[in-house]
């Protein structure tokens, strides 16, 4: 079982409360090559950005491979388990895409990255179903710029 479902719910007016704050900020997760490498497998996308060191170094501005963006982005999911609360009566919650994704930044092999969110919207759209946006930035550890910002949507179904 996930640790998101064994935290203390919250109720749904607690939650629409949150609108506009900074729910909470992820520990730090480490992108090393082994994780770049598996995940270009996954989705067999293996370009030599992400998966050959020495034509990195030498073909490329970023000195190293650096992770495919996407993978950043499924990050965020275990990101947001550390940090959002569950709805007290929430069955599931479902992934409903993005409003807005942009990549700012690589993230370099070997970086660790965050996830920040700030709950943006919290509105139910029938009885038992709420559409939750979620303004979230994933930060690249010592670095100014962003790996990438993002309106998340989700979908909470209540019992």
């Amino acid at each position: 079982m996930n640790e998101v479902w064994k935290k203390p719910p919250v109720s749904l007016e607690t939650y629409q409360g949150m609108v506009g704050k900074v729910i909470g900020v992820s520990s730090w997760h480490l992108v090393d090559q082994g994780r770049i490498d598996t995940y270009a497998d996954v989705i067999e996308d293996h370009q030599f950005i992400h998966v050959d060191l020495e034509r990195s170094k030498q073909e490329t501005a970023f000195g190293t491979t650096i992770a495919h963006g996407f993978l950043t982005m499924s990050l965020m999911s275990i990101m947001s388990y550390e940090v959002m609360p569950v709805v007290e009566g929430t069955a599931m919650g479902v992934n409903y895409g993005f409003d807005k994704l942009r990549f700012i930044s690589p993230v370099r092999s070997g970086k660790r990255v965050r996830g920040r969110f700030v709950l943006a919207e919290a509105s139910l759209r029938k009885p038992k179903e709420l559409l939750s946006r979620t303004a979230v930035t994933v930060e690249i550890e010592g670095e100014e710029k962003p790996a990438l910002v993002a309106d998340w949507l989700g979908l909470i179904y209540f019992n």
